[in-house]
């Protein structure tokens, strides 16, 4: 097809649907739709058309509106130019476009300070988990299956109470179906057995973890109630949210002094240097810098 020939803004819309149906995960979908309704409603706004004519410039245009108006993170940020950027490499293996203006987009930084936080303290975690106990139990049984076993926040809503009651190799053990479909079998620690056990009360079956309405929890909903606790429990200097607690099951392990090949393998990274690097941003380091070491190995002498 010949950029001549463009598409209508109904076959535009058909396009992305064929787009987002390449990838197979329900939450990848979701978050791919999510990037890319954000960059129509820009369009829409500006009387762009979505497809053609659009230039890097306009990209940094909508970038700035992101961070402007939306005020998405960094992070955010490049992930919506990121599933942008790949939508337009499939228009110009189509023909569709001639190149991708996303190609040379000037990404923002995501992380911030070296020094910033992603993962609570000892005492932080162990304040949020006695918030969620008084809260009630689905709140303790999500905080604990994402903070003690590093379930992601769509891992943990969608288990059902049958999935916790697996038994291999006299292990209790919770199964689930993670990130790119892949097949994941953790065992259940006994603190994390009793939530567990008590956030499914006398059921036997249907979702683990409930809303006040019977209905089950959403990754939306335990948002709110990861960030209702931590306000509960006078948490500062870190932005608490659920993954914020999948990166303190990581710093945890490290710190507690399990080998980062353990610790890559029950986190389920790709790659070891995911796990260092969540590490190396996650936990305090100041206290025990090599600067300190080496001042004291040069100074001794003189």
């Amino acid at each position: 097809m010949s950029q001549a020939t463009q598409l209508s803004r109904a076959d535009f819309d058909f396009y992305i649907e064929t787009f987002l149906a390449r990838w197979e995960n329900t939450n990848t979908q979701v978050a791919y739709r999510s990037d890319l309704v954000m960059w129509l409603r820009w369009c829409d706004e500006h009387n762009q058309d979505p497809l053609y004519g659009i230039t890097r410039p306009l990209i940094e245009l909508w970038m700035r509106w992101l961070r402007d108006d939306r005020k998405n993170s960094p992070s955010t940020i490049n992930h919506r130019v990121g599933t942008l950027s790949q939508l337009f490499d499939l228009a110009a293996d189509d023909d569709l476009v001639v190149k991708n203006p996303c190609r040379l987009v000037r990404r923002p930084r995501a992380g911030g300070d070296p020094g910033d936080r992603i993962a609570l303290t000892r005492d932080e975690m162990q304040r949020l988990s006695g918030a969620a106990r008084r809260s009630g139990p689905a709140d303790l049984a999500l905080v604990l299956l994402m903070g003690h076993m590093g379930l992601r926040v769509s891992e943990a809503c969608g288990l059902d109470v049958e999935d916790c009651a697996v038994i291999t190799e006299a292990h209790r053990c919770v199964r689930f179906v993670g990130k790119g479909g892949k097949p994941a079998l953790i065992p259940l620690p006994p603190v994390v057995q009793r939530a567990v056990d008590d956030a499914a009360a006398a059921r036997s079956t249907g979702p683990l973890l409930v809303r006040r309405d019977g209905s089950r929890m959403t990754r939306r909903s335990a948002d709110r109630v990861v960030k209702r606790l931590a306000k509960t429990a006078r948490i500062t200097g870190v932005s608490v949210s659920p993954h914020t607690l999948r990166h303190t099951f990581v710093v945890g392990a490290l710190d507690a002094g399990a080998p980062p090949r353990t610790v890559q393998l029950s986190a389920r990274h790709a790659d070891l240097s995911t796990t260092l690097r969540c590490y190396d941003r996650g936990r305090h380091v100041l206290d025990d810098h090599a600067a300190y070491v080496v001042a004291g190995y040069f100074s001794s002498g003189s």
